[in-house]
């Protein structure tokens, strides 16, 4: 089978890895003041956070309509034998909902619920491009898929928490406390959902090493011939060599991709924020 393998923008893959796999993404809206802007064609997280350290409001994200999918869909489901769409967690989003209703109107498309975000569901698309080349109907790969969506690990450790604070995702005294004892959150995808799972304390650079290491050292059941996402919306020099050198020393990574996190989780999540994203066996 022929099959075409696309997710929206919110897997945060880099323009190299989607032209190497031939991968098509079709982008979520930002809105800014007011003003749609599409994600990462119209608008960058550099865009995002300007516009908050100017005093502007948090940014806000909107899914893809059933229709625009729909117009999505049909070039690629006339070309190719299938279809495969995968989306950011249908907790986050009303996407795979909407990308389900539009694949429906298709006999050959299919859309995967990713139960992740950024490259945690680049992963699951990373994924969907190995099964495709051998699969022999979409059914089976829709099934490989779900069944891999849970051996994904990802979390981010955020720096500050004052996107948090005013998207209303934690208390402004809660940020202010946790910015005076100098507290780094760390959050955790499970289940499709996320939560803070520990906080860590002390310069940020350490922080993500021992980020690091914990998730990493002494580990036997990780997936080393996946890739390793090293994804951030924008950290000091100092700390990303930290969790370079850190990756290097407990992860035996046969892949190492380092990206910039689109705008989905700069909106919610500010600068500062870095996660490592794997598979598990």
């Amino acid at each position: 089978m022929r099959i075409k393998i696309t997710s929206d923008s919110t897997c945060d893959l880099s323009t190299e890895i989607t032209e190497k796999y031939g991968i098509t993404l079709v982008p979520l809206t930002d809105i800014k003041d007011g003003q749609a802007y599409k994600d990462n064609v119209t608008i960058t997280p550099a865009d995002i956070f300007a516009h908050v350290a100017a005093g502007g409001a948090l940014c806000s994200t909107t899914a893809v309509s059933i229709g625009e999918y729909q117009e999505f869909f049909a070039p690629f489901a006339a070309e190719y034998d299938g279809v495969v769409h995968i989306n950011i967690s249908s907790e986050f989003s009303s996407t795979y909902q909407n990308a389900c209703l539009a694949a429906a109107e298709f006999d050959n498309v299919v859309a995967i619920d990713s139960r992740n975000l950024s490259t945690g569901q680049g992963l699951v698309v990373l994924k969907a491009c190995q099964l495709a080349e051998t699969a022999e109907s979409l059914e089976q790969l829709k099934a490989e898929l779900d069944a891999f969506t849970g051996k994904v690990e990802a979390s981010f450790v955020v720096d500050k928490l004052e996107y948090l604070a005013k998207g209303g995702r934690c208390s402004s005294v809660a940020a202010l406390g946790a910015n005076l004892l100098n507290l780094k959150p760390c959050i955790d995808v499970k289940d499709g959902k996320m939560g803070v799972t520990k906080k860590y304390r002390g310069k940020y650079d350490k922080c993500l090493a021992a980020y690091v290491r914990e998730r990493l050292e002494n580990r036997e059941d990780l997936d080393t011939s996946m890739p390793i996402f090293i994804t951030q919306t924008k950290v000091s020099d100092e700390c990303d060599a930290a969790v370079k050198e850190a990756v290097a020393t407990y992860g035996k990574f046969e892949t190492v991709y380092e990206t910039v996190a689109g705008c989905t989780v700069s909106c919610h999540c500010g600068p500062g924020t870095l996660g490592i994203l794997f598979v598990r066996k």
